[in-house]
């Protein structure tokens, strides 16, 4: 009775329509009016989705999703669209039950937040970003450790091949000028063993086997050979490696350190059947293609059945391309 009096002495508009009373006032109108609004989530998500180049269907759907498994580095093949999304989630740093496939606010929050992130801009001088997680690769396969250079590494060695005399780590005396030489190593060796390394320099393949024994004997000191690495060799196979690969600033800095410490180790030579994967790089980078980049790094694998080492390493490095990714912390980018 109560209800009533309540009803006929207010301005409430009763909808006829429904079997129970409406409190909200002017209700058709303001409803017609909020539903014909665009929701403020898909506004976001189209911003979203016209960042990632997807078509802006304001929902997270099956393209949108791949192409967030593909900027966050993840592997999206072969499984559900729900599962694409909580491994979205545990990436962006979700945890427990926080991991349940539902993209709501705090969900959408999160990918705003790193798709927003970019890669700081490069210094004056620096070609590429690398991640140290590469760097530290490149190091492990070039020395391994300190006890490996030391037992191995610290006298001049011919890796066979076309290769000339190798000094610490990977500097192929084969393949350096007198000038150069001197520049790079001359305050880091004692006189005795510097004159008697400008012998081999430029000696390369059967002539370079030949003069080992004339300096096998030499000492170079791990920290000489760490200084040399870290402020000669990085930054120039990097300046070759971004020549070589066109583009390669707009991969993540996993992807970027897999492909110097390919040229580290390979050269950066495209010609010929043996530099075929080498080449075909090139076109998988224009469109940013992380899988396709790492299939031929593993291809490459073809050119060493036997050699265990080199197998190794093109596995690795094709592993750290496939899931690069940007999400680093700032001590994490190396500048090259």
């Amino acid at each position: 009775m109560q209800l009533d009096i309540f009803l006929r002495n207010s301005s409430v508009k009763l909808n006829r329509f429904l079997p129970e009373y409406t409190f909200l006032p002017k209700f058709d109108e303001v409803t017609a009016k909020y539903f014909a609004m665009e929701n403020p989530l898909e506004i976001r998500i189209k911003i979203i989705q016209k960042n990632l180049q997807v078509p802006q269907t304001g929902v997270f759907d099956g393209k949108t999703c791949d192409e967030l498994i593909k900027f966050l580095g993840l592997q999206g093949s072969g499984i559900s669209l729900a599962e694409k999304k909580k491994n979205i989630q545990k990436k962006l740093g979700f945890t427990g039950k926080m991991v349940d496939g539902i993209f709501g606010v705090a969900t959408l929050t999160r990918i705003e937040f790193f798709l927003d992130k970019k890669l700081p801009e490069l210094p004056k001088g620096a070609v590429m970003i690398i991640s140290r997680k590469s760097a530290e690769m490149i190091l492990e396969f070039e020395i391994g450790s300190r006890a490996r250079y030391l037992s191995l590494y610290q006298n001049p060695i011919w890796p066979e091949g076309q290769s000339g005399i190798t000094i610490g780590i990977g500097y192929d005396l084969g393949y350096t000028t007198q000038a150069k030489f001197k520049k790079d190593w001359e305050h880091l060796l004692s006189p005795t063993v510097f004159s008697r390394l400008k012998t081999v320099v430029g000696l390369k393949a059967a002539r370079a086997k030949k003069a080992l024994s004339t300096v096998k004997n030499l000492i170079i000191p791990l920290d000489a050979a760490l200084e040399i690495f870290y402020t000669k060799s990085l930054p120039e196979y990097a300046a070759i490696t971004a020549k070589t690969y066109p583009g390669i600033g707009l991969l993540p800095p996993d992807a970027q350190g897999a492909l110097l410490s390919l040229v580290y180790n390979r050269g950066a030579g495209t010609e010929g059947e043996s530099r075929r994967e080498m080449k075909n790089i090139r076109k998988w980078i224009k469109t940013k293609d992380l899988q396709n980049i790492s299939d031929e790094i593993r291809s490459m694998k073809r050119l060493w059945p036997k050699t265990k080492g080199l197998r190794q390493r093109r596995d690795r490095e094709a592993d750290l391309v496939k899931n690069a990714s940007n999400i680093l912390q700032p001590n994490d980018y190396i500048f090259v």
